[in-house]
C-alpha cells in the first residue's frame, strides 16, 4: 500500500518567511554602519561591536526558528535593536519599521493558526 503524502505544513512555510525576514534584518543592521559612519552618530567603536553582535544574533537566530520559544528570542531581538537606538539612531528607526513588519507577520500566523484550528486551510479541504 503507498503511504497518503502528509498535508504541507503551513507553519514550515511561516519559518521560512521569518528566517528570510531575520536576514534582511542583518543586512540592513550592517548597512547602517555605513550610514553612521557619514553623520557621525555611531556610537564609536561599542556603536560598531553592538551591530556586530546585533547583525550576527539575527543570523543565528535563524537556526532556533523551529523552537517553540522562537517567537520570544525574535521579539527579544527587536527589543534589543530599539534599546540599542539609544546609541546608535540609526537602530532605533530601525527597530521600529522592522517592527511593523514582525507585527504585520503576528498577526498573519495567528490567522493562519486560527484557520487551521478550524480546519479551514485549503490544504485540509478534501477534493
Amino acid at each position: 500500500m503507498t503511504e497518503q503524502p502528509s498535508p504541507p505544513d503551513p507553519m514550515k512555510g511561516f519559518r521560512g518567511v521569518m528566517a528570510a525576514t531575520l536576514i534582511l534584518e542583518a543586512m540592513v543592521t550592517l548597512l547602517t554602519l555605513l550610514v553612521t559612519s557619514k553623520f557621525g552618530s555611531n556610537g564609536g567603536p561599542l556603536g560598531v561591536v553592538v551591530v556586530l553582535v546585533l547583525a550576527a544574533a539575527m543570523v543565528v537566530a535563524c537556526r532556533y526558528l523551529s523552537r517553540p520559544w522562537a517567537i520570544k528570542l525574535v521579539i527579544g531581538l527587536q527589543v534589543l535593536l530599539l534599546l540599542s537606538g539609544f546609541l546608535v539612531i540609526a537602530l532605533a528607526v530601525l527597530a521600529l519599521l522592522f517592527g511593523l513588519v514582525w507585527f504585520a507577520l503576528l498577526m498573519m500566523r495567528r490567522d493562519v493558526a486560527r484557520r487551521m484550528a478550524a480546519g479551514q486551510l485549503p490544504s485540509q479541504q478534501q477534493p
